[in-house]
């Protein structure tokens, strides 16, 4: 059996963008891609706000974690999704890069969660499409 694609899901707090990434390919891609999450600098809780726009329409991010990325978990994985942590985001050779313009959510209202909340869950889409050709969204 194929080993199943991996993806990790980078900002720098862990606690919004990320999170939120990681929320979408879990709930659209249940268990045929393994997802991970982690920040160069892991806030201490994840932004409420943001576990409020992914809990309206039904997925829950408020149990996760901030974490820190390890160099183990970025060997591992056959992806890298960075949302805004630029030159802190770890580089190693071979493995395949994909940098999100999404804005930083900290400290915003929800309105604006939402938006953030909404083009992520396209490029999660498309990216499942890249990933798993054979399960169209």
């Amino acid at each position: 059996m194929a080993k199943k694609p991996s993806v990790l899901f980078l900002c720098v707090h862990n606690a919004g963008r990320s999170q939120i990434g990681a929320g979408w390919m879990r709930h659209l891609a249940g268990e045929e891609i393994q997802v991970y999450s982690a920040g160069s600098s892991p806030a201490e809780q994840i932004n409420p706000v943001a576990a409020e726009a992914m809990s309206e329409i039904g997925i829950d991010i408020k149990t996760q974690q901030p974490k820190k990325w390890t160099d183990e978990i970025v060997r591992e994985v056959d992806v890298i999704i960075s949302m805004g942590c630029g030159d802190t985001c770890p580089v190693y050779p071979g493995k395949r890069y994909i940098d999100w313009e999404i804005e930083d959510p900290a400290g915003q209202e929800i309105e604006m969660i939402r938006i953030v909340r909404d083009q992520i869950k396209k490029h999660v889409q498309e990216l499942i499409v890249e990933l798993l050709p054979k399960k169209s969204q």
